[in-house]
């Protein structure tokens, strides 16, 4: 299970300045807000910039078409003719990229030339001009967005990746169970029938190969021989007692632990993927465990009822860790293609209504929204919505994801 850890991220509020003068000269002045988000609103829920009797009120319009700035005028609270201002706005956001939007009038706005790329996370200068007099804001607008410390990022788990070319993977998960490999077993019985003498081996016993297991007294010649074990291996079964009857039935089964298959039933609607010499990754169904294979073979028949096939990998298990009887998970790849970008399936967290990764530059971490292809079990391929080379949080995102949602760096204009 993964380790739940608790960062706390301080986000300040950002200071919103506002100014106005002649157009020979512009100057900036600051007024505190006291938290992300408080700020006057105007009669469209936008943002109001004011500066003595003029005021613009900025707006995102994103209702049935891709999001665009709208700017309203007002003059002493009156709504002003847009052809009467023009307007430019500037973003620039973490990684420094700045863009600037012009204006053109509309019936009662100033509509803005380009669409607003998500995530709108930036700061922003506003100029507008109206008659000879020129203003100007400066403020930051911020969504998705938090510093951690690359210390506490550390101690949070939290690991980066780096954006570019992968092998995405089609795969197929399916359930199965460990079981001891027919080919590494074997059952060890009597030459000639006749009253077990000795027995020197019990159940869980490990034995070398030529080890002496039993005694048995031949019914034929009345002389006592020697059992020995053929493999190396573990007593699996035990069914000699002293005293009892030798006869064709094994008097014990030795197995080698470190020879086990991995056996998954594939049913009717994945027969088709599933094939022989496919790749497959063996997980437990708890812990952090992997292990590489190949789909060996299927049994020859069917089960009657499910009409599943059962297909086997090899399951090498030198450390003994995995035990017979063990449920595991399998991801068979049937399918493999390379793509020019693509981030870590697990990197890969919800936001709004967005799938997203957290950009990592210095030590902020901002959200991309993503638009996605073919999915994996490892890597994912992106589409759009992040650059080539961006280094994002690929392990424990969900740490960051926490933090901002605490934090309330939410979508707000």
């Amino acid at each position: 299970m993964r380790r739940t850890y608790l960062i706390i991220a301080a986000l300040f509020a950002a200071p919103l300045a506002a100014c106005g003068q002649s157009s020979e000269s512009e100057a900036v002045a600051e007024g505190e807000e006291t938290a992300a988000g408080e700020y006057e609103r105007g009669p469209h829920n936008g943002r109001m910039l004011r500066e003595g009797d003029f005021a613009i009120e900025m707006t995102v319009f994103e209702d049935g078409v891709p999001p665009e700035y709208r700017l309203y005028a007002y003059r002493d609270g009156e709504p002003v003719d847009p052809s009467e201002v023009t307007a430019r706005v500037m973003i620039t956001r973490l990684d420094g990229e700045e863009t600037t939007f012009t204006f053109t009038p509309q019936v009662d706005y100033l509509r803005g030339s380009s669409v607003l790329v998500e995530p709108h996370s930036f700061d922003v200068v506003v100029v507008a001009n109206e008659g000879d007099r020129t203003h100007r804001w400066a403020f930051e607008s911020y969504e998705g967005r938090v510093t951690i410390s690359d210390e506490a990022a550390n101690a949070a788990g939290i690991e980066t990746d780096t954006v570019g070319p992968q092998q995405v993977d089609d795969a197929v998960e399916i359930i199965g169970r460990v079981e001891l490999d027919p080919a590494g077993s074997a059952e060890v019985g009597a030459k000639y029938p006749g009253p077990v003498m000795a027995v020197y081996r019990n159940i869980g016993d490990r034995v070398a190969r030529g080890a002496l297991l039993a005694r048995v007294e031949s019914s034929y010649s009345l002389q006592t021989y020697d059992i020995y074990a053929p493999i190396s291996g573990i007593i699996s079964e035990r069914n000699a007692n002293v005293g009892s009857i030798a006869d064709s039935d094994p008097l014990f089964v030795i197995s080698d632990p470190s020879r086990t298959v991995a056996t998954f039933p594939i049913f009717p609607r994945d027969i088709e993927r599933v094939r022989p010499g496919q790749s497959i990754l063996i997980r437990g169904l708890e812990g952090n465990r992997a292990q590489g294979s190949v789909i060996r073979d299927f049994l020859p028949l069917a089960e009657v009822t499910s009409q599943a096939v059962t297909a086997r990998a090899s399951l090498p298990n030198r450390d003994g860790f995995w035990r017979p009887g063990m449920a595991v998970r399998g991801l068979v790849t049937t399918n493999q293609r390379t793509v020019p970008m693509a981030v870590r399936t697990d990197a890969i967290q919800q936001f709004r209504d967005f799938r997203v990764v957290f950009a990592k530059i210095g030590e902020t971490y901002e959200v991309r929204m993503l638009e996605l292809g073919q999915e994996g079990p490892e890597w994912t391929e992106v589409i759009s919505g992040i650059a080539p080379g961006t280094v994002y949080a690929s392990e424990n995102s969900y740490v960051i994801k926490a933090d901002i949602e605490k934090s309330g760096a939410s979508h707000d204009h």
